[in-house]
């Protein structure tokens, strides 16, 4: 097998490494484009330096994926699931050996900080572990009917499904959607956001490694053409998108042409409730994770923190203070806690949304200006100063619309009725947050809130056995938990008849 790009990430710092192997992967190894043509630079975003160029996946590339996936998948969904789930389980095991090689590449290619990075390689292999548990769990029901007949159901793979990842969880999302997938006894191909292509090809390399068929987890590299190819692929069964709704919309209407099955895991504008009975410290801690983690981009962040009127200004005043002492910098040192955003576009685009905060009215309390570290290799970096905005009204656009940056809006609340109608009021419905000494009131308002996920006392607190999904139009379906695998197989009703056929003519 050709060297893993692992293999060079060692010895590497921030500003030094260059990846010149081929991105795609399928048919058990990496995979050249058939033409160089129409490549594009791929940035290192603590550096803004070129770390690869990126030539997307043509209609012949696809064809090649998908039938590579194909061949797999007839192997692979004819193996046991007790004989998945060791092939799995090696997978995760392998996961957790090379944890630091791979956080490290993550944080060059995602600008995340290195603790952070190394959580998500965490939860892919935990992930890993509990759909290899599930594996061998996969079964049906048998009904006894009149006259000794009885019928039987049986759990059978989708087939070949598609995967398209986000840039801010790539290597944790390639597992979040093929690790169910593979357990079912599907084939996955993955597509990468074109901003982060490199992890997703290393798993493919772990998943070879462990054992499965070669073509199992397929990489293609590229943006919406290929996007487009993969989802009208007859030989395609499901699509599993996360990304913006403006994309999912495109997804599902795309896949509907072939009646394919989707998962959408979309955009989120979550509100963040925050009761004068609460532990104020607790709440405080809740407020900066449910915004800065992945420097604000992470689409389940509770981005419109309401706060009970009585204790608005010690919450601002000590959520500005530890705003302000976030340490903003070069990703991969231990002390750093914000690196950069994913690209410059991104950067503007956030501090944008800053800018046009304040012509209608906010107050930036702190940040939310362009940050240039002291160390001179990150001058070119997209570093944003973590922002706290007070004076926030609900039409505001800050408070409407998702950021995806380092940027909090604060509102202020009296009454419980009319927070949850507040925080229900948008399009979104991903999470949400409450934070009550109240045992009754923490219940009654998670009932309430209009979001797949709530946390109580807590944020951005997920587990990989519980299901994440979004309500209304922060898409549908679930990744994680159990109920994940229904949305990666289906059901087939076998009838027999042990007796004579009743003939009717």
């Amino acid at each position: 097998m050709a060297q893993s790009i692992l293999d060079t990430i060692s010895g590497a710092s921030t500003g030094t490494l260059v990846v010149t192997e081929p991105l795609n992967f399928w048919a058990g190894k990496r995979v050249k484009p058939r033409e160089d043509k129409n490549a594009e630079p791929v940035f290192e975003p603590a550096t803004g330096r070129v770390l690869c160029q990126l030539v997307p996946c043509g209609a012949e590339e696809v064809e090649e994926a998908i039938q590579s996936a194909h061949s797999a998948y007839v192997k692979w969904s004819k193996m046991s699931g007790m004989q998945r789930a060791r092939v799995m389980l090696e997978a995760a095991r392998i996961i957790r050996e090379r944890r630091e090689k791979i956080a490290k590449l993550e944080v060059i290619n995602n600008g995340k900080c290195i603790t952070e990075a190394l959580v998500d390689v965490d939860v892919a292999w935990q992930t890993m572990e509990f759909y290899a548990g599930m594996a061998g769990t996969l079964t049906g029901q048998h009904i006894q009917l009149p006259g000794g007949a009885f019928a039987y159901t049986r759990r059978e793979a989708l087939g070949v499904c598609v995967g398209i990842g986000a840039f801010n969880y790539p290597f944790q999302i390639s597992v979040t959607k093929s690790a169910p997938a593979l357990a079912c006894g599907n084939a996955m191909v993955f597509k990468p956001s074109p901003m982060t292509p490199l992890t997703a090809l290393v798993m493919a390399e772990i998943y070879k490694e462990a054992g499965v068929p070669d073509g199992l987890f397929c990489v293609v590299q590229g943006g919406a053409e290929t996007g487009t190819l993969l989802c009208h692929h007859p030989k395609v069964a499901k699509v599993s998108f996360t990304g913006s709704i403006p994309t999912g919309k495109k997804v599902m209407e795309m896949s509907a042409k072939g009646v394919k099955q989707v998962t959408l895991e979309l955009g989120g504008k979550s509100p963040l409730i925050i009761f004068k009975d609460c532990d104020l410290e607790n709440a405080i801690r809740g407020a900066l994770m449910a915004n800065f983690l992945t420097q604000g981009q992470v689409c389940c962040n509770g981005t419109r923190v309401f706060v009970q009127r009585e204790i608005m200004p010690q919450f601002l005043e000590e959520v500005v203070k530890r705003t302000k002492a976030i340490s903003v910098g070069d990703p991969l040192l231990d002390g750093t806690r914000m690196g950069a955003l994913i690209s410059k576009p991104q950067l503007n685009k956030a501090l944008g949304f800053v800018t046009q905060a304040k012509k209608e009215g906010a107050k930036a309390l702190c940040g939310g200006d362009p940050f240039v570290p002291t160390d001179p290799k990150l001058k070119g970096g997209y570093f944003m100063s973590p922002c706290v905005l007070e004076n926030c009204k609900d039409d505001m656009t800050c408070v409407k619309e998702e950021i995806f940056g380092p940027v909090m809006s604060v509102l202020p609340f009296d009454s419980e009725d009319e927070v949850i109608q507040r925080a229900n009021n948008t399009t979104y419905g991903l999470a949400s947050g409450v934070f009550t000494r109240d045992i009754s009131r923490a219940h009654r308002v998670a009932e309430r809130l209009e979001a797949g996920t709530c946390f109580i006392n807590n944020y951005n607190s997920g587990a990989v056995e519980m299901p994440f999904g979004g309500y209304k139009m922060s898409g549908f379906g679930r990744e994680n938990g159990q109920v994940t695998i229904e949305y990666y197989s289906q059901l087939k009703t076998v009838f027999v008849e042990l007796g004579d056929v009743e003939n009717h003519f």
